[in-house]
């Protein structure tokens, strides 16, 4: 092992001065002042194994001690970390930051402090500087080296791999090997050894920074990322173990996670002696009880456990510190304990949040708007034309991001390995650059028209700038010019794919792409943004020249520019449709496993959603996926990427169809008759079910028109044979759908939230149909969202795509932080008792979550109105378009965004 006097101090790695400990993040600031009195040493092990002696005075409160060890480390971001120590009882508990350190430590010449992270965030990115990130990879060493955080083989030679190239640098040989023989990183290491230098091997040219940011990466993808086990037993007497985490209190069995409950279902924790008591919201689809009881070792034990819950609530939940006197609400105890933030907010940074924390499921760290936000409104123009070239400009820029994403982003991953063919290059780069090119010089254009528009120069008082149609029409005519390229953003698609499918490194590379937060959908989805953005512009400019009587002087421009779009959208429709159908092909391929190629010649998507299936255990929740020639029955799989295993496919060819809900005597039922076995499903409504029984019938009607049998999908020929999940269906909540998934069987957030999740958990369906509809109605702009507990609100900038609504800090955000899945979601007015005192504020819910949100104007609140008034009974709120009209979309989706 290395010595601790060989051992670089915490920041010095990082080349910090040791003078005064001053955080790069608060400037000015100097060291705390000893309090006067009777002086005593504590002595703290650092998280590098370093002890180091500090003095406080004997009255002090233990804030006073810690403020000391951050300066030592010149640490600003402190709310992650606590110092922990051991008492009397031999339990390691928490140094309480308000009572006096020497109340709490009776014996500080035999005690030793340990710093160590206490709160571990859902998303590392949060973290802003890279001290922080250095001492969070500290403890994610000692967690691998003291066998806590536990995980596969790969997984763990990953980690070490990644630990040796941040301490000795670029992969050596003989100095690798005899590293790895004097330093033990993890129990089983020896086993490991080929393995971890394989991969330390592939990390030439990594920086010691770069390798704590991947170990950190790594790391909180694993189950037991930050677990701290508690022992315990159920009623049942079986031996488990409790754990707290941002997400709520977690069960396990071993090192298996077997349950979790959320912090929005758990109402009050409790503990009566050694019953740690659990009590869970009412719920009528759980098939729990309202109260947990779980059985400690004493009742220290249950106060131990409950104090870090507390403090874990109010880390990620709470948006204002407890009042010492405030009456329980979520915790009731007969302790006085009271939780304090180590001197700041509980939220962990108030400059950026975790998507799980933020923005959508806690208010903490951000600005609230005011009336000065109201007055900037008042003062812009109040023509319909201008706010049409706002959606322009709004649209625009995340258009633009959307390029990047392919011109830059992609294509930087690609030049750090020589693996792509240079033919794929070559047409990713003459197809895709010229149109970028393209672009950002008309975003220029038409944000220097709006701001002459508003009024900040004097162009406006002539009135020769309050127009967008000139600027459109120069725009689209430099499109034609690339018509050739954009009908060859199909072939981009189709060969990348191709190139993927013979190189299973590239494959690699374009999946960990897809993993990075600036892909917030899928890689083929960037590929056909620019057609996309065709039918965009198309509609823009029909409510312009709708709009404009004939006089008005930018309505000639404005035409031109819409024969001229309508022209290139006829052209290119047959390409865009193949295109869109492949995409949405190779995109189910990857949600699924068990099944051949998908996207083959001939086969269309059509339809895919949750529906119940008869077998003799009962009903079993499937996830169904209808295609032109076959109808796929799965369930959902613990597999690395969290997909949807198939049980069984269904031939078009010869089926028939009929409700069978008297047969059954199960709802909204129907019964499936092929050649070679009948299915009976039920859907979760009427109108489920009809969906799904007229989309079944036009394609039974299709493959039996071209005479063509079904192909079989499956790999491997079987009959639907029972698999281990018929009888268990997994729930998540809505904070588990919008979160970064915290183990290796929940990859991403984008992989746990694409469309076939969201359905999954939804109970409800999309068809191909829908998701071409919603293509055409994507947009962007600010939205004002009401914080939970407070009449503050919170400006945003949102994108809507993909049925979700993605939030940003800014328009200038490569990433978003959080996500919304509108699927299932319902639109409202909130009613007067709901007692939100403000103008054009309407309501999203599902079940219990509830969401408002307020446009910025008059007018496009006033588009919405007549549809937000009345409550929407379709099960899907984006998919509006197919129950009623384009327009009306665009009226729900516009206020929401402006």
């Amino acid at each position: 092992m290395v010595e601790p006097g060989d051992r670089e101090v915490a920041g010095q790695r990082l080349g910090i001065p040791e003078s005064l400990g001053v955080s790069t993040l608060e400037p000015g600031q100097r060291p705390p002042t000893t309090p006067p009195g009777r002086q005593v040493s504590i002595r703290v092990q650092l998280l590098d194994d370093v002890t180091e002696v500090f003095n406080i005075s004997q009255r002090a409160p233990a804030k006073a001690l810690f403020d000391l060890v951050c300066v030592h480390l010149n640490l600003a971001e402190r709310d992650y970390f606590g110092l922990q120590y051991q008492n009397p009882r031999r339990m390691m508990v928490w140094l309480d930051l308000l009572k006096p350190t020497l109340k709490q430590i009776r014996r500080p010449k035999n005690t030793i402090l340990r710093f160590v992270v206490k709160f571990f965030p859902p998303d590392h990115t949060q973290l802003l500087e890279e001290l922080t990130r250095y001492l969070f990879a500290l403890q994610i060493k000692h967690d691998l080296a003291c066998g806590r955080l536990t995980c596969n083989d790969t997984s763990a030679a990953l980690l070490v791999s990644h630990i040796v190239q941040s301490e000795i640098g670029d992969f050596d040989e003989v100095q690798s090997f005899q590293h790895l023989l004097h330093n033990k990183y993890m129990p089983n290491q020896d086993a490991l050894m080929d393995k971890i230098t394989e991969y330390h091997h592939k990390h030439v040219g990594q920086t010691p920074a770069e390798s704590d940011y991947q170990l950190l990466e790594i790391a909180r993808r694993l189950e037991m990322y930050g677990v701290r086990l508690h022992p315990a037993k159920d009623r049942e007497g079986t031996k488990l173990s409790l754990a707290v985490s941002h997400i709520g209190l977690l069960v396990f069995q071993g090192h298996t996670k077997i349950n979790a409950f959320n912090w929005s279902k758990v109402r009050k924790l409790s503990f009566k002696r050694k019953r740690f008591l659990i009590k869970l919201r009412p719920d009528l689809n759980s098939a729990y009880q309202d109260t947990l009881e779980f059985v400690m070792a004493s009742r220290d034990c249950c106060k131990i456990f409950w104090k870090i819950c507390v403090e874990y609530h109010a880390f990620f939940r709470l948006f204002e510190e407890p009042k010492p006197k405030a009456k329980a609400v979520l915790f009731t105890r007969g302790s006085s304990f009271r939780f304090s933030s180590n001197g700041h907010q509980p939220s962990p940074i108030n400059a950026h949040s975790s998507p799980l924390s933020s923005p959508l499921f806690t208010d903490a760290g951000y600005v609230r708007t005011d009336d000065e936000d109201e007055v900037r409104r008042k003062k812009c123009p109040t023509d319909k034309a201008y706010f049409i070239a706002k959606e322009l400009l709004t649209t625009e820029r995340t258009f633009q991001k959307d390029l990047a994403v392919i011109t830059v982003w992609f294509q930087a991953v690609l030049g750090k390995e020589d693996i792509l063919p240079d033919s794929v290059r070559t047409l990713i780069n003459t197809n895709y650059d010229p149109v970028y090119q393209l672009h950002q010089a008309f975003l220029k254009e038409v944000e220097q028209r709006l701001q002459q528009w508003e009024g900040r120069s004097n162009a406006h008082i002539k009135g020769d700038y309050q127009r967008v149609g000139d600027v459109m029409l120069k725009n689209i005519q430099g499109l034609k010019q690339l018509t050739s390229l954009l009908q060859r953003h199909g072939e981009v698609l189709v060969e990348l794919e191709r190139s993927c499918r013979a190189s299973q490194r590239l494959q690699e590379l374009c999946r960990e792409f897809e993993q990075q937060k600036v892909c917030y959908l899928s890689l083929n989805m960037f590929l056909l943004r620019p057609l996309h953005r065709l039918l965009h512009y198309k509609l823009i400019l029909e409510r312009l020249c709708k709009h404009y009587p004939p006089t008005h002087q930018d309505f000639r421009d404005s035409r031109a520019a819409l024969a001229d779009i309508s022209e290139m959208v006829l052209q290119l429709q047959g390409t865009m449709m193949k295109m869109e159908n492949i995409q949405k092909l190779l995109e189910l391929k990857k949600d699924l496993t068990g099944i051949q190629d998908l996207a083959i010649p001939g086969r269309e998507f059509i339809r895919l959603g949750c529906l119940s299936k008869l077998s003799g255990k009962g009903l079993q929740q499937r996830m169904f996926f209808l295609f032109s020639d076959s109808l796929v029955y799965t369930s959902r799989g613990m597999t690395a990427d969290n997909q949807f295993k198939v049980h069984g496919q269904l031939p078009l060819y010869g089926m028939t169809i009929r409700e069978s809900e008297d047969e059954w005597g199960v709802p909204h039922s129907f019964t499936l008759f092929g050649q070679r076995q009948s299915v009976v499903v039920a859907a979760s409504c009427v109108s489920e079910m009809v969906k799904w029984m007229e989309d079944i019938r036009m394609a039974v009607v299709l493959v039996e028109q071209s005479n063509r049998p079904s192909t079989d999908l499956l790999s491997t020929s079987r009959s639907d044979r029972k698999s281990p999940e018929e009888g268990g269906v997994e729930a998540e909540s809505e904070e588990e759908l919008s979160a970064s998934r915290s183990s290796l069987e929940r990859q991403s957030a984008q992989r746990g939230n694409t469309t076939v999740h969201v359905c999954w958990h939804r109970n409800t369906s999309v068809s191909m149909v829908d998701f071409s509809v919603a293509v055409e109605n994507q947009l962007s702009g600010n939205l004002l969202r009401k914080f939970k507990n407070s009449n503050g609100w919170q400006k945003l900038w949102v994108v809507f795509t993909n049925f979700s609504l993605f939030f940003y800090k800014s328009h200038q955000d490569d990433y978003p932080l959080a996500s919304l899945p509108l699927l299932g979601y319902s639109l409202t007015v909130p009613a007067e008792t709901e007692n939100i005192q403000k103008d054009y504020v309407f309501k999203l819910h599902f079940k219990s979550h509830v969401y408002y949100f307020r446009s910025e104007s008059q007018y496009t609140f006033q588009r919405s109105v007549p549809l937000a008034t009345s409550v929407l009974s379709s099960v899907v709120w984006c998919c509006l378009v197919v129950l009623s009209s384009v327009v009306l979309l665009c009226s729900v989706v516009w206020c929401c965004l402006q």
